[in-house]
């Protein structure tokens, strides 16, 4: 049987301006793969826990202390719990809680010449971990947009000079998915 490829669009919700990918991702991913997709295409480096929500079954990596109530990613293929046209959550750092609208746009057979996962799109920056969730990163923004803001040299030496919130490379991002997914 061919793979089939998955289109996904991958949305923060809460942000503005927007903040989006879309991805190609193999339909035999399990949901844990599908985890370090979103990682990566977000710019993260996976240290907080996380879930998906599809069909009101909640998905992630079980809890040992049996705290959540999670059913096992890994035992969990893509394919076999959404479709094309299928929207489904994922939600990232319980803590800062990023919130993320997945939406299958298409389903098609792969193309052999084709490496999987891949980027093909996308806009602006990933907001950066730990810094207070939607609320905190529309903060950050309005920080870094203001030289004259009280927050503006602190918060932009936390960042570091090289982040700007309106970048965005499908080639990077790309091939941090081909390598780490």
């Amino acid at each position: 049987m061919p793979r089939q490829i998955f289109q996904l669009r991958i949305s923060l919700t809460g942000i503005r301006p927007p903040v989006w990918r879309r991805v190609l991702v193999p339909g035999g991913y399990t949901l844990d793969r599908v985890h370090r997709v979103v990682q990566h295409a977000t710019g993260w480096r996976d240290c907080h826990l996380h879930s998906f929500e599809i069909d009101g079954r909640q998905y992630g990596e079980p809890d040992p202390d049996g705290q959540l109530s999670l059913l096992d990613e890994l035992d969990v293929r893509l394919d076999a719990v959404v479709g094309k046209g299928s929207r489904f959550h994922y939600t990232y750092d319980f803590g800062d809680w990023w919130e993320h609208d997945l939406l299958v746009e298409d389903v098609f057979t792969a193309d052999p010449e084709e490496r999987y996962p891949a980027c093909l799109d996308g806009e602006r920056a990933g907001p950066p971990e730990d810094i207070g969730g939607p609320v905190g990163y529309q903060a950050l923004l309005a920080a870094l947009a203001e030289p004259g803001h009280p927050e503006h040299h602190v918060l932009r030496g936390w960042v570091g000079d090289g982040f700007d919130p309106e970048m965005f490379d499908a080639g990077r991002v790309g091939t941090l998915l081909r390598r780490f997914c």
